[in-house]
């Protein structure tokens, strides 16, 4: 169930607020694209929201995923303000470095 891995994913501590609103919104995107077309967003929604909230206090990722869960089933009209990351270097030797 992919609403279990996305949740998994987000359940990440120590992360700085700037990379857990990018972590949450792309959770979100993830969440989103899963959802069969003939789904009811608003039940998909409380669903995914009852499933994360145990976890919310660990997680600011979790928390900006809940935030955009509440958030579209209040405006369901109006469109959402989503973020991508910013670009940023994974391997080489630079890479390397940062994770020591």
């Amino acid at each position: 169930m992919l609403l279990n891995h996305t949740i998994l994913q987000l359940r990440t501590t120590g992360l700085p607020p700037k990379r857990a609103r990018e972590l949450g919104h792309l959770g979100y995107l993830q969440w989103l694209g899963s959802l069969p077309g003939f789904a009811s967003y608003q039940a998909e929604a409380m669903r995914a929201y009852a499933a994360a909230k145990p976890y919310l206090r660990e997680s600011p990722a979790l928390a900006v995923f809940c935030e955009l869960l509440v958030e579209s089933t209040r405006n369901p009209a109006q469109p959402l303000t989503l973020i991508l990351p910013s670009k940023q270097r994974r391997g080489g030797a630079k890479g390397r470095r940062a994770v020591m």
